[in-house]
């Protein structure tokens, strides 16, 4: 009987914790909107460092982050920002067109290499949902395909298997395609390749080392692609296929 008590006790404490953390959280995000709209932006970039420090991962919170970055002209925290936000919730337009904007502001017009059509046909139709509603769809569609597969091996009518089979074949197809871009967008959420230079200007060099030979020059809020580590350098990769190394203290992962 103590220990049923003890365990409803323990269980009303969590919950009640649990309860007063949220309450805080929605306190302080409110509080950092009120200073977002006083133009109190440094108070709000404060607050919002603070809500991600404390309760993890959120778009909503990287997007306003990022807004308030932009109003104080810090365009390479405002894009890295805008990129994670996107990396987290990719469908939300509103998140693409700020980052779009800001892009504008940067110093670097790197010409991306030209994809073949079926990449991008790929990486857009992947982009319209975030990986936990892709997942889903995958879960709901599975179960609806379970239905088909019933009514097609069991239903005494010929238009009801008609039905059951063709729908059945297009919810395998549309499971198995959820899962492809569910795991896509996973495997960017945990490898993290890309980043953001927050170096004003920077110059690429041929080798992890300073004595290298200068490639080019990079500038701040330009966005690189992370090949491979070597000691404190990372060697990065452009959208138009230039290569080099650069000081992993110059940028930021995405």
């Amino acid at each position: 009987m103590m220990k049923v008590i003890s365990k409803i006790l323990c269980f009303g404490f969590m919950h009640l914790m649990c309860g007063i953390s949220l309450m805080a959280q929605e306190s302080a995000f409110k509080e950092a909107e009120v200073a977002y709209k006083q133009e109190n932006y440094a108070k709000a970039i404060e607050l919002y460092e603070e809500l991600l420090k404390n309760n993890g991962e959120s778009y909503q919170i990287y997007y306003n982050l990022g807004n308030a970055y932009y109003k104080t002209n810090k365009i390479a925290p405002a894009i890295l920002n805008y990129e994670r936000a996107l990396l987290l919730n990719p469908g939300d337009g509103d998140i693409r067109f700020n980052l779009e904007m800001s892009r504008l502001r940067t110093t670097d017009k790197i010409e991306p290499i030209g994809e073949f059509f079926l990449v991008k046909w790929f990486r857009s139709i992947r982009n319209l949902l975030s990986v936990d509603v892709w997942a889903s769809m995958g879960i709901a569609c599975f179960i609806l395909f379970i239905g088909c597969l019933i009514l097609f091996f069991f239903s005494k009518w010929m238009r009801l298997k008609k039905i059951g089979f063709y729908a059945g074949i297009f919810l395998l197809l549309t499971v198995v395609l959820a899962n492809i871009f569910a795991w896509s967008q996973k495997k960017a959420l945990i490898t993290r390749d890309t980043a953001i230079i927050f170096a004003s200007t920077i110059t690429i060099k041929s080798s992890p080392d300073t004595s290298g030979t200068d490639l080019f020059v990079l500038h701040e809020g330009t966005k690189v692609q992370i090949k491979s580590t070597l000691g404190e350098w990372y060697e990065i990769r452009l959208e138009d296929g230039k290569e080099g190394w650069i000081p992993q203290k110059e940028l930021k992962r995405i």
